[in-house]
């Protein structure tokens, strides 16, 4: 009888510590395409990715840390702090927009993208870049070698990649804010569905 009741407290406190254990996580680094950039928080699809993400069967936590403006740069930066406070499973790295818009040495965005990936890696974190696509009167050159640079880095580096974050919705008037540059409202879901198909194997391990 001893040994039984043993057992059973072993049982409780096992199935109570699941209970307690911590959700996993997922950290998106990003700019304003990921800060729900003039639209309800709620709307963007890093929040929409939250809801979808506390439902999983166990729950998954997610961490915003998404600024309006934020460079390959800044985001290198602030990333090694984040993965200290998080701990994250899961980083998802969307930058590099801003520097191409800025016109900034495509080299300098490779370098920042790399030291990003490798910093997440040595913490186990598994990676996923989003990558952008700019207006064509960059030049075909710029173009073809940012696009280049997120192809290449996830095959050197062995990571998850969704080539352009607004396929699908880039495009369409109705669903681009005037700026032409930051989905409305209305294409914050297709945003989250091209990010979900390359996130989810990711999910899985």
């Amino acid at each position: 009888m001893r040994r039984f009741l043993c057992l059973l407290l072993l049982l409780f406190v096992g199935a109570a510590a699941v209970q307690a254990a911590p959700a996993r996580s997922v950290l998106v680094l990003g700019d304003s395409l990921s800060a729900a950039h003039n639209i309800a928080t709620e709307q963007g699809w890093v929040h929409l990715l939250e809801v979808r993400l506390g439902k999983m069967v166990p729950p998954w936590a997610l961490v915003n840390a998404s600024i309006s403006g934020e460079t390959s740069l800044s985001g290198r930066n602030r990333l090694p702090a984040l993965l200290a406070t998080y701990r994250p499973a899961v980083v998802v790295i969307e930058l590099g927009a801003n520097d191409g818009l800025q016109g900034l040495p495509l080299a300098q965005l490779r370098d920042n993208l790399v030291a990003m990936v490798s910093a997440a890696q040595a913490t186990h974190a598994r990676v996923l870049l989003l990558g952008i696509e700019l207006p064509v009167n960059y030049g075909p050159q710029y173009r073809d070698g940012l696009r280049a640079i997120y192809a290449d880095l996830a095959k050197q580096k062995h990571v998850g990649l969704l080539p352009f974050l607004l396929d699908g919705v880039a495009l369409q008037p109705a669903l681009m804010q005037d700026d032409g540059l930051h989905p409305t409202a209305a294409g914050e879901p297709r945003v989250l569905a091209n990010v979900w198909a390359v996130l989810q194997p990711l999910l899985n391990g």
